[in-house]
C-alpha cells in the first residue's frame, strides 16, 4: 500500500472522508466509528490544515486517483511516534484495508520517521476497536487520558465519563 503526504488541496476531500467514516449515520456503515460517543463534527478543513502547518505526517491512500484512506503521524521524541485518525472509507471497511493501512503507517514511521514505537489512543468504551489493535500487537500503557471536554465543547459528547486508553507497539 502506497501512502502519500496529503497537500493543502486535498483537505476538503480528506475531511469530507474522516466525517463519514467517524460520524453519523454514514459512519455506521463501518464498524470502527465513534457516531455513539460523539455527534459533532470530528475535524474540520481548518484543524487538518494545522496538522500540515505543525509538520504532522497526513498521509492518503489512493484508488484510482480517489482519497480512501488516511493515517496522521505525529513525531514526539527520537522513536516515539503518535498515529491518530486512522480512517478507511466505510463503504471499504470489514476487507482487510484498516489492517493494510495500520501496517504501511507502521513502516513509514519506523523507516521515514525513524520511530522504534508507535502510539495511539482509543476510546476506552470501544472494546471491539482495542481488541483489533491487540491483534495487532498494540499492548495498553496502563495510562489514560481523560476526553478534553472543555476543548472540544462542540463535540458532541453522548457521555460525561469519555477518556482513552493508551496503546503502544514497539516496531
Amino acid at each position: 500500500m502506497q501512502l502519500e503526504r496529503t497537500t493543502p488541496a486535498d483537505l476538503p476531500t480528506l475531511h469530507a472522508l474522516v466525517e463519514r467514516a467517524y460520524r453519523g449515520e454514514t459512519a455506521r456503515a463501518g464498524w470502527s466509528h465513534e457516531a455513539d460517543l460523539l455527534t459533532g463534527d470530528r475535524t474540520s478543513v481548518a484543524e487538518l490544515q494545522s496538522f500540515l502547518d505543525a509538520g504532522d505526517h497526513l498521509l492518503v491512500w489512493r484508488d484510482n486517483g480517489a482519497i480512501r484512506a488516511c493515517v496522521r503521524l505525529v513525531p514526539l521524541n527520537a522513536d516515539l511516534v503518535y498515529l491518530g485518525m486512522l480512517t478507511v472509507d466505510p463503504s471499504l471497511q470489514g476487507d482487510g484495508l484498516g489492517k493494510r493501512l495500520l501496517a504501511a503507517a507502521e513502516t513509514y514511521a519506523r523507516d521515514v520517521l525513524g520511530a522504534k514505537r508507535m502510539e495511539m489512543q482509543v476510546f476506552s468504551r470501544r472494546r471491539e476497536l482495542l481488541s483489533f489493535y491487540d491483534r495487532r500487537g498494540y499492548r495498553p500503557t496502563g495510562e489514560k487520558r481523560p476526553f478534553p471536554y472543555e476543548e472540544w465543547p462542540h463535540a458532541g459528547a453522548q457521555f460525561d465519563d469519555l477518556e482513552f486508553t493508551v496503546l503502544e507497539k514497539r516496531l
